[in-house]
């Protein structure tokens, strides 16, 4: 059975802690591999590892950092079938939608290669009497990512390529579900040129979180899971006097006027709510249907689900994929029991018809949902889509900015000023017009508002840069040493 353990100092490391989990394949509910847990000593190694191989490491030119990150990305590129292969086999979502993924994390380490521009400083010259004044960003120390099953490999790309890039040493602690996409990416970094010590992957549970939220030569930490932990992450890390990005859950409403394409808006609500199995933070949990369309809006979606393909990720033609365990797909399932007791009108039920192994969830569509209904209420993280309906525009936008959450949303009309309207009063931090999903490109930053995040830097993108370096302000003067003489007054620049 295959053993995942942890990467340090440029080797694969087997635990010596004793403690270790269980890997499946989700498609069939069989045991696929045993993951090392790390204890506090094996943390400890991983960070000390780090911190020796930082003074280097930040020494080491923009060019030649840029140089190793362009290899890696052309191994990225080179490996991305078995990347994708690795994600489906653990994760269990379909290999298109592991491409996907793929790609959208390699568009990080794209934006990364350009960090000789991207981390320039500014200059004032003669700011005052012979006095220049100049600002330059330094890299931070020692950081670590702690990251999702949901997105192994897209995930700490939006972290460790600006941190590495900056000149920070990483570590980094993925999730225990499906750990061997980043031993994999560990070893393409090592082909790159990356040097031992730079970039580790520790796996573990809370003792491997917990311990790196502690440890004082960690200097910052990215997270991106549920809402709780969120806050706990950010709660301890900053506790600890870290810097911390946390980001949380999410209930993204998708909203549908009276004049929108119903076609194109069941087609966006079908595919943003049912990819990965609802296993997305950008998922579409809830469409928020004016009234005169709301029953042709659910009868169009309703007639598309029995078309998606569900089945093993690593088959051919399957368009959905299992959850990622039995107790998520049990909970998701509870949902759906809840829903329609709280009387939500279950339009199609998920319930039914799935295969006899693995942990599946079939699409699901709830009509009539309201707030205080927990398939309302909560991030379910599955294949359920809600319908609420709305009176129209106004009724729509107060029940968004209501939620806690406020990850993404999307409008769907063909009302351009009801679209701009709606960007310019909606709570949340990624919106999307006729764009179910809206994802920023690497060269923006990722992040939402309110509960969806801890922290006042967003991910990735020039946020990313900010995040993961300190400025530094120089005032300098070169002078005429006949000039010089004691003053003890404010400095002045006039």
């Amino acid at each position: 059975m295959n053993r995942i353990s942890h990467w340090i100092d440029g080797n694969v490391v087997a635990s010596t802690s004793g403690n270790t989990a269980p890997v499946y394949d989700p498609a069939t509910g069989e045991q696929s591999g045993t993951v090392d847990l790390a204890s506090v000593a094996e943390v400890d190694m991983a960070v000390a590892t780090a911190k020796a191989a930082f003074p280097e490491w930040r020494s080491t030119s923009l060019s030649r950092r840029a140089e190793i990150l362009f290899r890696l990305r052309e191994l990225v590129d080179a490996n991305r079938k078995e990347i994708a292969r690795l994600l489906t086999a653990e994760h269990g979502k379909v290999l298109s939608d592991s491409l996907g993924e793929v790609a959208r994390g390699l568009e990080n380490i794209e934006f990364a290669c350009g960090i000789p521009q991207l981390i320039k400083g500014e200059y004032s010259e003669q700011a005052s009497s012979g006095v220049d004044v100049y600002s330059i960003r330094q890299p931070l120390g020692v950081v670590a990512g702690i990251t999702p099953f949901n997105f192994p490999a897209m995930v700490p790309m939006w972290m460790f390529a600006n941190a590495l890039a900056c000149g920070n040493t990483f570590v980094l602690k993925p999730s225990e579900k499906d750990p061997s996409v980043n031993m994999f990416v560990a070893e393409l970094l090592a082909k790159a040129g990356m040097p031992a010590g730079v970039f580790n992957v520790v796996q573990g549970d809370k003792v491997a979180v917990d311990r790196l939220l502690e440890h004082d030569d960690i200097a910052a930490v990215s997270f991106v899971g549920s809402t709780p932990i969120a806050q706990y992450i950010y709660e301890t890390g900053t506790k600890h006097g870290k810097r911390v990005q946390a980001l949380g859950g999410a209930k993204n409403h998708m909203l549908v006027l009276n004049d929108a394409d119903l076609d194109m808006a069941a087609d966006a609500a079908v595919s943003a709510a049912y990819g990965s199995a609802g296993e997305r933070c950008m998922a579409v949990s809830v469409v928020l249907a004016a009234d005169e369309i709301a029953d042709d809006l659910v009868s169009k979606v309703a007639e598309r689900i029995p078309s998606i393909k569900v089945g093993a990720g690593y088959d051919d033609g399957n368009e959905m994929g299992p959850l990622i365990t039995g107790e998520h797909r049990d909970k998701v399932k509870g949902y759906i029991d809840g829903a329609a007791d709280s009387g939500a009108t279950v339009v199609v039920d998920g319930r039914e018809g799935l295969p006899a192994e693995g942990y599946f969830v079939n699409p699901t569509l709830l009509d009539r949902v309201e707030p205080g209904m927990a398939c309302y209420d909560d991030e379910i993280f599955g294949p359920v889509l809600s319908v609420k309906r709305v009176s129209g525009y106004q009724d729509g936008l107060d029940t968004i900015n209501a939620s806690p959450y406020a990850n993404g949303t999307a409008i769907f009309t063909r009302d351009g000023g009801a679209a701009r309207q709606f960007q310019f009063d909606v709570q949340v931090g990624m919106v999307g017009i006729n764009v179910p999903v809206p994802v920023p490109v690497s060269y923006y930053s990722f992040g939402g508002w309110k509960a969806s995040l801890f922290g006042d830097t967003h991910m990735y993108g020039p946020e990313g840069i900010n995040f993961y370096t300190q400025g530094k302000v120089i005032t300098s003067r070169w002078p005429d040493p006949a000039t010089s003489s004691v003053n003890l007054g404010f400095p002045e620049t006039r």
